[in-house]
């Protein structure tokens, strides 16, 4: 018996979530493909073949199951999807727009032949180009199917498929049914008539726990640029201003944990957005960290996460919109920076309607700050220096010379933004952090970060920090809460955790 099998089938009884998104169970018996997680009643060992993705399970014929709803499984961490050249580059195609790409333009967004795409298909994902992307277009179609009152037709070309007649033949030639059929089945009846109005769209986004939600979200509520992000008891809102392949997209969405469902957020958005529904949802998850995988990284961290594991590295929603916020809070405190970027926003930005009070704003795009004059940005009350930087990464990013997407390569995009005048080491990894959302970048001369070590030399700092890559932003979030918790009066137990970590460093 395959040992490594023999695991899977004991996290699938025990429904161990740290697996969850990692394999799935395709079920002989049934036909069906599950999660580790699914609550449905267990298999027998014999009926049980493992695959390491969905599309490999389709790719077998399985279809996936009604109860777990494998298009809500959490996907691999960040930086292992980094190493992953085939996974990176679709998704940066369908960044641009392009969900319903052809797998030769994939092959020439890659530089490489069709056939060569087939085989390195084959080896990372253990299926082929063709399939893997039928097995991702259907399970969002599956997904937006089952969440929202969008139509057939409009779901279809969502989910990237060219016509209404090709969705539907996929759909039953994969999934035995047809998709209308899929909404009279009683689960779907049932999120159907917890439906909002039909202005607003609303959809599940899932992770594996634990998750310090209150944590996450009192981080990014000191960091809220007014009129355009706003926190309110545990729920974030924003308003939506993209520009996908030359169409411009305004709107607003929230996004807050569920009241009903474990491990799991509920994102709300104006109906206006529903064509981006895939990028507004990537985004979402990188902003709220919903691929981390909390055992992994604290085992790594050890001491240091051990009161609190379900620590998450806030990425951001727009990386522009988040290094013009960092460039302005540099050296002065977050109450200075948060009235500079409201100001930045209320005077570059676009106004939009909302049903928010607090929400009115479209923060500017790079293209529109671009062709700003040092004057115009210093009027703000921003200093000269500042305003050249901001109107330069508004250049490079408008010339393709610097990428804040999570899909770029991290070492080159700190390259890049050093190489800007005003933009050091610590904001260069700062926004490492949370535009690209690298989870091993580690911003050494933080004096937070120093503090926390009880460290006042920076390189004996970058060496402390040593023993917790590749997760070391999950080590800074760490350092920072524990200078929290000093506010709080836990200064003793913040000392004791301390003392121990560097003792653990210093042992290796």
């Amino acid at each position: 018996m395959n040992m490594q099998h023999e695991h899977f089938y004991q996290a699938m009884v025990s429904h161990d979530n740290r697996f969850d998104g990692h394999f799935y169970i395709g079920v002989s018996s049934t036909g069906v493909y599950c999660r580790p997680i699914c609550r449905v009643r267990t298999p027998k060992r014999e009926n049980c073949t493992f695959y390491p993705t969905a599309a490999q399970a389709e790719t077998a014929g399985f279809r996936p199951c009604l109860k777990c709803r494998p298009e809500l499984s959490p996907q691999i961490q960040d930086n292992t999807l980094q190493q992953n050249l085939l996974i990176s580059s679709i998704i940066q195609l369908e960044d641009q727009g392009d969900i319903d790409f052809s797998i030769s333009a994939l092959a020439k967004h890659l530089n490489i032949t069709q056939r060569h795409l087939h085989r390195l298909a084959l080896e990372q994902l253990g299926t082929t180009p063709s399939h893997f992307m039928l097995t991702r277009r259907l399970l969002r179609a599956k997904k937006l199917l089952t969440e929202t009152p969008l139509s057939v037709t409009t779901i279809a070309l969502i989910s990237g498929f060219g016509s209404l007649r090709s969705f539907n033949t996929h759909f039953k030639d994969r999934y035995k049914l047809t998709p209308s059929s899929l909404r009279k089945s009683p689960s779907t009846q049932k999120s159907s008539a917890q439906s909002p109005p039909e202005t607003t769209v609303q959809l599940l986004l899932q992770y594996r726990p634990p998750y310090d939600w209150s944590q996450l979200i009192t981080f990014l509520q000191q960091r809220t640029i007014q009129g355009v992000e706003h926190v309110e008891e545990q729920s974030y809102i924003r308003t939506v201003g993209l520009s996908v392949k030359g169409e411009i997209y305004s709107g607003w969405l929230q996004i807050q944990p569920h009241k009903n469902k474990d491990n799991t957020l509920i994102v709300e958005l104006s109906e206006s957005l529903a064509a981006i529904i895939p990028l507004l949802l990537r985004k979402l998850e990188h902003q709220f960290d919903l691929h981390a995988e909390p055992s992994l990284i604290s085992n790594q961290l050890g001491s240091l996460a051990i009161n609190n594991p379900g620590i998450r590295l806030p990425g951001s929603f727009d990386g522009f919109e988040m290094s013009v916020r960092a460039i302005l809070g540099q050296q002065i405190t977050v109450k200075a920076a948060h009235t500079l970027a409201g100001r930045f926003a209320h005077a570059f930005g676009k106004s939009i309607i909302t049903p928010f009070e607090n929400l009115a704003i479209q923060f500017p795009s790079a293209k529109v700050v671009a062709e700003l004059s040092i004057d115009q940005v210093a009027s703000l009350g921003i200093i000269s220096k500042r305003a050249q930087t901001i109107i330069s990464l508004a250049k490079g990013i408008t010339k393709g010379e610097i990428s804040l997407q999570p899909t770029a390569h991290p070492e080159q995009s700190i390259a890049a933004l050093e190489k800007l005048a005003g933009i050091g080491p610590w904001t260069a990894h700062y926004i490492a952090m949370r535009a690209l959302h690298w989870p091993d970048a580690f911003p050494h001369t933080d004096l937070g970060v120093m503090k926390a070590l009880q460290e006042k030399r920076p390189k004996q700092t970058l060496f402390l920090a040593e023993k917790w890559r590749p997760w070391r932003a999950y080590a800074v979030m760490h350092l920072w809460n524990s200078l929290q918790q000093d506010k709080l009066g836990n200064t003793k137990i913040r000392s004791m955790r301390v003392t121990k970590t560097i003792n653990e460093v210093q042992k290796t």
